[in-house]
């Protein structure tokens, strides 16, 4: 049964009908699409449109669709372009012509943007869910590790001692930010446009802001030729996605990194590697890089989208049935990955003999200048003289604590035997006890507070 057709005199050519139909995909908005249809006949019956009785028998043979759809049962027919129709069609069968009154004043346009809304919405509340238990993982295993010190790195280059508890909750703040945008995202989209119709609105009085309560929404839309068309919450979802896999892939190349065996910072459980075909030895992290590889595919279904976006008409175009496929990959795609890269980081072993290893002195060159401020140097001056003494200690094939005094004295009269206090990493680290700091008692600080917003 199709939804329109009156005014044609033949019917849609087979190769336009299998381009134009959209019911391979959006049949996973079912559930949405007949909670909203039993809040619209109720609708219907509160302005008179339609009896309570004929609103009740709708709404009966609306539960008998949902059952089939949730048993697998639902058959579907020629002529199904869409979810919509589907429904409609076979809400008929079961009840007769009442079922027809319907879509009284309704159009697909607010009909596919509230159950696209409603499904948005219900994705962004299920993914923050398990960015959560990410988040707690990565706190758990951060708390293990507080005083375990590594290289932190810049430009990928040995930097300065931090913790690996303080690489580890990096992460955490990403996803809180992550987390911050998608809950920014659901705000946004919880805005009703159904009552909106095709473009102009309903002649009926449907009670708006009673049917978007119903469904969940915290309003209905303002204007209607907005209402049908807006499709910036799918931008917006889009991009919370997006930023946040960025920022997995980002874990997911450290990971890769410190797990090569050049570092042996890390070891994959079992569980989680994966190896070769043909070199009995390897041990892959094939997770992290489809982590890593899949966050192109995402990036991909948002500029993609904004492409299609940018140049529409006013009001509802055919255009805006690309939006549901881009969405509905990334999302489960996220669904896919976020379980694996929450159990990787649980499983994960930090192998605190390889870190400790990994540690040179080096690393406390800014430890040495900072010395040196301390003892009236300005730091410019201090950066050239600890510069120097880097240098020469290469030349020498000597590590920094190596050089005599009088070697570094030869630099600058400014060092003095307190020097040798300054080549400790434990010290380098627990020095930088600022907020947001590497220092054990900074990062149980960040712990502290990230595990409160665990809870909350």
């Amino acid at each position: 049964m199709s939804l329109w057709g009156g005014r044609f005199s033949e019917p849609s050519d087979e190769e336009l009908r299998q381009l134009n139909d959209s019911i391979p995909f959006d049949h996973i908005l079912y559930a949405e699409d007949i909670e909203g249809s039993m809040v619209y006949a109720r609708a219907l019956a509160g302005a008179g449109v339609i009896s309570a009785d004929e609103a009740e028998t709708i709404i009966q043979g609306l539960r008998q669709v949902t059952e089939e759809f949730d048993a697998d049962r639902f058959q579907l027919a020629e002529g199904d372009e869409d979810i919509h129709t589907a429904v409609e069609r076979r809400l008929t069968e079961i009840v007769g012509d009442v079922g027809g009154k319907l879509h009284t004043g309704r159009s697909r346009n607010d009909q596919v943007a509230t159950d696209f809304r409603l499904w948005a919405m219900r994705a962004a509340d299920g993914l923050a869910d398990e960015l959560r238990r990410l988040q707690a993982a990565i706190v758990t295993l951060a708390e293990q590790h507080t005083e375990t010190l590594m290289p932190g790195y810049t430009h990928l280059q040995p930097a300065q001692p931090i913790s690996a508890a303080h690489w580890l909750m990096s992460f955490f703040w990403m996803l809180e930010r992550d987390l911050d945008r998608l809950h920014s995202a659901r705000r946004r989209m919880a805005v009703c446009p159904l009552g909106s119709g095709a473009l102009a609105g309903s002649p009926f009085a449907v009670d708006r802001r009673r049917i978007a309560a119903e469904l969940g929404f915290d309003r209905p839309s303002a204007n209607s030729l907005d209402a049908v068309s807006d499709r910036d919450f799918v931008a917006d979802m889009l991009y919370a996605i997006c930023l946040c896999a960025a920022h997995l892939s980002r874990m997911a190349e450290d990971i890769l990194i410190y797990s090569n065996p050049a570092f042996g910072f890390i070891t994959l459980d079992d569980r989680y590697s994966t190896g070769s075909s043909l070199m009995p030895q390897k041990r892959n992290a094939d997770p992290m890089e489809l982590m890593r590889g899949k966050t192109g595919r995402l990036i991909g279904n948002l500029t993609g989208f904004l492409s299609t976006l940018k140049g529409l008409p006013s009001g509802y175009n055919k255009d805006l049935q690309e939006d549901k496929e881009a969405l509905f990959d990334a999302v489960e795609t996220m669904r896919r990955l976020l379980p694996v890269v929450g159990a990787t980081v649980r499983h994960l072993r930090i192998n605190e003999d390889a870190m400790e290893a990994a540690l040179t002195e080096d690393l406390l060159a800014t430890d040495l200048a900072d010395y040196l401020v301390g003892r009236g140097l300005p730091f410019r001056q201090a950066h050239h003289v600890v510069g120097s003494v880097v240098r020469l200690a290469a030349d020498r094939g000597e590590s920094l604590s190596q050089l005599p005094l009088s070697v570094l004295k030869g630099v600058s009269t400014v060092f003095a035997e307190d020097v040798a206090a300054v080549f400790s990493f434990e010290r380098s680290a627990r020095q930088r006890n600022s907020i947001g700091g590497a220092a054990p008692d900074a990062v149980r600080g960040q712990i502290a507070e990230a595990k409160a917003r665990l809870s909350s």
